[in-house]
């Protein structure tokens, strides 16, 4: 499968519509997920400049010259908007003077507002298409219309599969990042990763946080995927680390910014409840993950292994991709409550449906598996529009009303209605 090459197609319509009617794009995502193939594939015959901030003449020429750095008739694409976010005053001086739409297309290896130095500039100028490393969908081919389905269909919606549970194991360690998934050997694909990981740390973090100690950083980061798909609590990181607590938050925010860890926040219909639970820490990518604490796809068939928590950040990784393009707009969350029932992702519309979503490992299902989902279709009674177990099986199985068992790759086979 020539992975390398692949478009990430969702983004690329995302982009192209906010081209036609924002003075300003800015695709923002991790370093290596596709920005560069996304811009060709946008850019097509349109009238192009293009400076990237990556080289150090286009950088000095941005800080000596912000206004005439920016200055260009055509759309004007700037790769690695980060590296100099004095040029945000600059565009924005630009966009007002002519606010015509798709003047300034910016690529970005970290969440622009949330770093340090950055001006908020360009409210209501600007939109954003965050992309995410391929999801399975895009590198098989597959519609990836699972969340639109279940919402559209419900519980009525069937799905069989011929994905054993070796091959989950080998689409986790092999991840979404072109260059590590096109890498067939493990050997060759580890040394990139811990090169991605050690070049993430030592360039990008610096853009986003006063952070000196950056071996403490690299501990930090094989220490969460160890825990990958847990509640985070910071008194366990704390002593694991022996850092304070506002420095390991800091930490955290920066690994976040990097599109490196995605926290997953608890679920309420209270909003200020909402706010204050615990949140679920997953790596925006599995490969990552599964590198940092040294597992293969055999490794993880074995009695004991981290299969479970690592199939679960996959999921809920692919479900993070998927709410990006998909038609219905959701919140991404995960439910416990006092009594110790927990919903692994919780999916709620802005009319309040909610689709409950358990991941397990096995690839046979019981009556138990659904005890958490059980909880939340009784508080939730009408407004509960079904709960799945997402497992290693085959086929898609009834265990009561509106709960069902369904292979995991329903995720990226099953197709949008319509």
């Amino acid at each position: 499968m020539p992975v390398a090459r692949l478009v990430p197609r969702h983004a690329a319509a995302q982009v192209n519509a906010a081209l036609a009617d924002t003075r300003v794009v800015l695709i923002s995502g991790a370093r290596q997920a596709g920005k560069s193939t996304l811009v060709r594939v946008v850019a097509g015959d349109r009238l192009v400049e293009r400076r990237d901030l990556d080289r150090a003449q286009d950088r000095a020429a941005a800080l000596a010259d912000p206004v005439g750095f920016v200055d260009s008739s055509e759309l004007l694409v700037i790769d690695e908007i980060q590296r100099a976010p004095e040029l945000l005053l600059a565009i924005k001086a630009a966009v007002d003077e002519d606010p015509r739409p798709g003047r300034y297309l910016l690529t970005g290896s970290s969440r622009l507002f949330g770093m340090v130095a950055a001006p908020d500039a360009l409210p209501g100028r600007m939109e954003t298409v965050e992309l995410w490393p391929f999801s399975q969908g895009e590198m098989d081919g597959e519609p990836d219309g699972f969340i639109d389905a279940i919402f559209r269909i419900g519980p009525n919606l069937r799905h069989e599969s011929t994905v054993t549970r070796a091959d989950y194991a080998a689409r986790i360690v092999r991840g979404g990042l072109p260059e590590a998934a096109a890498r067939d050997d493990a050997r060759r694909r580890q040394r990139f990763l811990d090169a991605y990981v050690q070049a993430l740390i030592d360039r990008d973090v610096r853009q986003l946080s006063d952070i000196q100690r950056k071996g403490e950083l690299r501990k930090l980061v094989r220490l969460l995927a160890a825990r990958s798909a847990t509640v985070i609590a910071a008194n366990s990181l704390e002593s694991a680390l022996a850092l304070s607590r506002p420095t390991i938050a800091r930490y955290l925010q920066a690994l976040e910014e990097m599109y490196l860890v995605k926290r997953i926040p608890g679920w309420s219909r209270n909003l200020g409840t909402r706010a204050t639970a615990a949140p679920k820490l997953v790596f925006v990518d599995s490969g990552i993950a599964a590198n940092e604490i040294a597992v293969d796809a055999r490794t993880l068939l074995r009695p004991g292994a981290p299969f479970g928590p690592l199939l679960e950040s996959f999921v809920v990784s692919e479900l993070t991709r998927q709410l990006t393009w998909s038609e219905q707009s959701a919140e991404l969350s995960h439910y416990r409550d006092r009594s110790r029932f927990e919903v692994d992702a919780v999916l709620e519309s802005r009319s309040g449906q909610v689709v409950g979503i358990e991941v397990k490992a096995a690839s046979t299902v019981g009556p138990d598996d659904f005890r958490g989902l059980r909880r939340l279709a009784d508080r939730l009674g009408d407004d509960f529009i079904a709960g799945v177990v997402l497992y290693t099986g085959t086929s898609t199985l009834p265990f009561g009303d509106k709960l069902r068992a369904m292979p995991v790759s329903a995720l990226w086979q099953v197709p949008a209605p319509g």
